[in-house]
């Protein structure tokens, strides 16, 4: 159902690829799903999780906490599409459809249900997935990003801190290539908790990532979607209404959406305090 994948080209990606395997429990393939393949990287023995990145990074941000999880859990990290070393269609890049793409990775990997842990556009795949699927994820940590068209979110984008939401264009691409390093340090420098966790090594390795060809294009496509995705959302809440997946929300002090994780909008329980 899906095939080895070493590490790619970039001398610096095999040096952090090679961080998921030093233990051995980690392998990398590249697994077919939804009329794509995505990068994944999968180990461990035991109950599943599946942890989802967000804009900035890829499935590598994930390493110190994969390596520790794996001990006593199957842990499943992909690159999302478009992303990191996970190929590049043209279209598909609403999260609900996303959704799809991560549930056909636990079809392949014969995983009927998982823990879930996400980031920023990860927890937008996220919500999706457990709105479209709500047997197969069992509980979800969202970390520090809202769920477009949930809750406040018509408030939450006017914040001036979120304005590569509507960063598009026909020159965004042309004033970004060749310099991407400069647009991600903004956003390491600016919306994390702490830009010195983020080192120069890590830095080197995202940018030289979101450098390859049509990465940068598919980057943008994620925020280009987010007003289908608003739109999706919206339905699959009208529809199913709130998720009864107990989530825990967390945040940094300078989030500048934490309303998002404190409402009852689309969580049967509070998030933050897990059932």
């Amino acid at each position: 159902m899906y095939r080895h994948h070493p590490c790619r080209d970039l001398a610096v990606s095999a040096r952090r690829c090679g961080n998921y395997a030093v233990s051995g429990q980690l392998s990398h393939a590249m697994v077919p799903t939804n009329g794509t393949s995505l990068y994944v990287r999968v180990g461990g023995k035991g109950p599943a999780v599946v942890l989802l990145h967000g804009f900035g990074f890829t499935g590598d941000m994930w390493a110190p906490l994969a390596t520790v999880l794996a001990k006593d859990h199957t842990v499943i990290v992909p690159d999302l599409r478009g992303m990191g070393m996970s190929d590049h269609p043209d279209t598909g890049y609403t999260k609900k459809n996303q959704g799809v793409d991560i549930a056909g990775i636990m079809d392949a990997l014969k995983v009927q249900k998982a823990d879930l842990v996400t980031h920023d556009i990860g927890n937008m795949v996220g919500y999706a997935l457990a709105a479209q699927y709500p047997a197969r994820v069992t509980r979800w940590v969202v970390i520090d990003a809202p769920l477009p068209g949930i809750g406040d979110w018509d408030n939450i984008v006017r914040n001036p801190a979120l304005w590569h939401f509507d960063f598009r264009g026909p020159d965004e691409e042309r004033l970004v290539q060749g310099r991407e390093r400069i647009y991600l340090d903004r956003f390491w420098n600016e919306l994390s908790g702490d830009p010195k966790r983020i080192d120069e090594d890590t830095r080197q390795h995202c940018a030289a990532l979101y450098a390859r060809p049509h990465a940068m294009h598919d980057a943008f496509e994620q925020f280009g979607m987010l007003r289908q995705d608003a739109a999706d959302n919206k339905a699959l809440l009208a529809k199913g209404g709130k998720i009864t997946t107990p989530v825990l929300g967390t945040w940094r002090a300078r989030s500048p959406a934490p309303a998002c994780f404190t409402d009852r909008s689309y969580a049967g329980n509070k998030p933050g305090a897990p059932r």
